[in-house]
């Protein structure tokens, strides 16, 4: 076998090898509030990704949780052992990773990781 096809069977390989290891840890997709709360059931114990605005007031430094609220739909969210970004704030734009869990007939919001929005230069 020469040189040159050694090469191209080995590039084949390593494509090959790229291509499914980019197929097997696809990112799972960020979420609506509203997307999951329509359907719980489907996502809860699972790791998922969330995204919806914190609501006015929700913020208890006390219990380490706020509410996220989508367009019809409001989820609590438990951030005790969170990596939290700088500026969780009221009506900010949240993106949470975590599970859904449901207990004592409520579904709750554990998360691992919360990424704020960048506050707009055009806010008061």
């Amino acid at each position: 076998m020469s040189r040159k096809n050694r090469l191209l069977i080995v590039g084949a390989i390593i494509t090959i090898g790229l291509i499914g290891v980019i197929i097997i840890e696809a990112p799972e997709p960020t979420r609506t509030v509203d997307e999951v709360m329509e359907s719980p059931s489907k996502y809860v114990d699972q790791e998922i990704s969330i995204r919806g605005e914190v609501l006015d007031g929700s913020i208890d430094n006390s219990t380490m949780t706020f509410i996220l609220h989508g367009s019809n739909y409001n989820i609590t969210v438990e951030y005790i052992d969170a990596s939290v970004s700088n500026g969780l704030d009221d009506n900010r734009t949240v993106y949470a990773q975590g599970i859904l869990t449901f207990s004592d007939g409520k579904y709750l919001f554990e998360a691992d990781i919360i990424k704020t929005s960048c506050p707009s230069k055009y806010e008061e």
